[in-house]
């Protein structure tokens, strides 16, 4: 895991099919973010890739299948494929005891 550490109370409700070098959408590739309160987690499955958030300063993380990539609600982020990669992105957003997670 680089970047951000994930919450405790959060539960993944959702992910995308998994993507490779040449079926990435083009949005990812540009700079996004996800809604608020909703977390993401770049799950790289074979290869390598980066995962990129503009700053200032700008920083760069070098994700693999034992470095995952974690989103933070509302940051603007781009990812970057390294060669031949496989991947997918996972969304988590927080519950809590009494109340189960959304769907």
């Amino acid at each position: 895991m680089m970047g951000h550490v994930l919450p405790h109370n959060i539960r993944k409700y959702a992910e995308t099919p998994v993507f490779t070098e040449t079926t990435v959408p083009e949005k990812l590739l540009r700079l996004h973010d996800t809604k608020p309160g909703v977390w993401g987690r770049i799950v790289v499955l074979e290869g390598e890739m980066e995962y990129i958030i503009p700053g200032p300063p700008e920083q760069r993380y070098r994700l693999a299948p034992d470095k995952c990539g974690i989103i933070a609600p509302t940051e603007l982020h781009r990812i970057a494929p390294i060669g031949d990669v496989r991947f997918k992105v996972e969304f988590l957003r927080h519950y809590s005891a009494h109340s189960p997670p959304k769907r």
